[in-house]
């Protein structure tokens, strides 16, 4: 029977490790290459860290999918507020002509 055996290493191992390979990846030939050298630097597998920042690229990839979503809502919401106190301002001038029409309109005994 095949037991796993794991290695935990700290967040801050990780991200070190992240961190070297995006900084350091332009003196390899590839990203792999990268990853290689620095996983044998840090005591892990290349695959291991190859795992670590396709992970940490999801993630930073769905927080930017998280905010743009949000900027598009608040920019509804901000064109909404727009359009609404548009609206009000015409009501509010209609109201007032119609209020000085009735004054003006001859008063009946």
């Amino acid at each position: 029977m095949k037991t796993k055996t794991t290695n935990h290493y700290s967040p801050e191992i990780r991200e070190r490790a992240i961190r070297m390979v995006s900084e350091h990846q332009s003196e390899y030939a590839s990203e792999w290459a990268a990853i290689q050298s620095i996983a044998a630097k840090m005591g892990c597998t290349a695959e291991t860290l190859r795992r670590w920042i396709r992970q940490s690229q999801k993630t930073n990839d769905e927080a930017k999918g998280s905010i743009s979503s949000e900027s598009e809502r608040i920019k509804a919401l901000e064109r909404e507020v727009r359009e609404l106190r548009q609206a009000n301002e015409i009501l509010r001038k209609a109201s007032a002509y119609f209020a000085q029409a009735e004054l003006d309109r001859p008063f009946k005994r």
